[in-house]
């Protein structure tokens, strides 16, 4: 379902922005500098569109400059747009009066900012309280709700500190539980995490990402790290002079970039942390017990070159591997069944396991590691070949150039 939705959304910066709208529908590929030149107004944002489902992190990022603050603060409605819609629920927000605004940002978004805007002289607690404090609600509700929101940014024991007793990292934890307090549809997060030690950084995106699996807000994030992007985003939306050039998933921006501008950007991020099997498995060879004896599973092995095969049910879940060396000894010995062949210790994955955490299983394994979906079906296999391409940067190509086996 979709949360939110953008559409065509513009925003320019001067007395007359009609003049750069009308220079921006004549000419759609004018540049900023020149709109800027012929009109005296600035290009904030410039026909901005995509939506966001319930659930979803949506990261938006680009270097300073490129217009994601400002197009973070046109969803909230902090700087009016000049051109477009944006639905929240279905409820276009450029439509609201400024009384049904603040009651949207109350009760249905929750803002963390990067430099933490806690209130120095309350307590931390009274801090993560204020936005339910200024909804009316009773104090021993809030304080409740307050209570447990700390609780789950692991706060619980510093209800009654104030700000300057705590460190960045703490502050920002205190701006989230602040956030959360509320329980808001919508999370807006503008760079929390920059202002921090790359260490607290870290650690702060691990807990972001355990948070939302617990309570699957739909988060729209903002930053300038490609790393943290890839790590907190569902989807990602990449911009560059005020305009969206991609919008995808992690996999897709770092294996198929739109354009020139996305290959450099993405080119020296690390792809362990980002692609997952899915992405370069490759279709697996295998035979069907009980219906396929030794002689099948050899001549499969000699036609495809390889020298293992998994063996499947015949629904396709995962029962082992068997190697050549032992099926053509049971074949010589006149054995009609490969069930006592059939090898159980080989390596599994999910097709949503990052490859960072498989490069030493591929390292020293000797059969490839089986992929394998909820219900233990084998979906793909993961050989070096398709791993290496994908950690380089190139798409798989086809099934039969992977199909060498790791065992040799």
């Amino acid at each position: 379902m979709k949360k939110l939705e953008v559409r065509n959304v513009v925003k320019i910066y001067g007395s007359n922005p009609d003049k750069a709208i009308a220079l921006l529908q004549k000419n759609p590929e004018i540049g900023n500098d020149e709109i800027r030149k012929k009109t005296k107004q600035v290009v904030g944002i410039r026909d901005v569109s995509f939506s966001v489902d319930s659930g979803e992190s949506f990261v938006i990022m680009g270097l300073s400059g490129s217009g994601k603050s400002t197009l973070l603060r046109c969803i909230n409605q902090l700087i009016k747009p000049t051109a477009g819609e944006i639905l929240l629920d279905g409820e276009d927000l450029t439509k609201l009066n400024d009384k049904q605004l603040i009651e949207i940002r109350r009760k249905k978004m929750g803002m963390v900012f990067q430099r933490f805007a806690l209130l120095p002289n309350r307590t931390v607690l009274e801090n993560v309280a204020y936005g339910l404090e200024i909804q009316n609600i009773n104090r021993q509700e809030r304080a409740e709700k307050a209570k447990k929101a700390l609780e789950m940014v692991g706060l619980k024991g510093w209800e009654d500190y104030y700000p300057h007793n705590l460190s960045g990292g703490m502050q920002q934890r205190v701006g989230i539980a602040r956030a959360l307090a509320t329980d808001p549809d919508l999370l807006l997060m503008d760079e929390p995490f920059s202002a921090l030690d790359p260490l607290i950084r870290h650690e702060m995106q691990e807990e972001l990402l355990e948070l939302q699996k617990k309570l699957h807000k739909t988060i729209i994030f903002v930053t300038h790290d490609l790393d943290e992007a890839i790590k907190i985003g569902d989807k990602i939306a990449l911009m560059k002079d005020a305009r969206i050039v991609q919008i995808g998933e992690p996999e897709e921006i770092l294996l198929s970039p739109a354009n020139d501008y996305v290959a450099r950007f993405v080119e020296n991020v690390d792809r362990s942390k980002a692609l997952t099997a899915s992405a370069v498995m490759v279709k697996p060879r295998t035979v069907i017990f009980p219906k396929d004896g030794p002689r099948t599973a050899l001549r499969s092995m000699e036609k495809n070159g390889i020298s293992s095969l998994f063996v499947t049910d015949r629904d396709g879940h995962l029962l082992g591997y068997i190697r050549a060396e032992d099926v053509a000894e049971i074949a010589n010995q006149g054995d009609r069944q490969l069930e006592r062949v059939i090898q159980k210790d080989m390596p599994v994955a999910h097709p949503d396991t990052l490859l960072a955490d498989l490069l030493e299983v591929l390292a020293y394994t000797k059969v490839p590691v089986a992929v394998v979906d909820e219900d233990n079906k084998l979906v793909g296999t993961l050989v070096r070949g398709s791993v290496i391409a994908g950690l380089a940067g190139k798409k798989e190509e086809s099934h039969e150039l992977y199909s060498e086996d790791s065992l040799s």
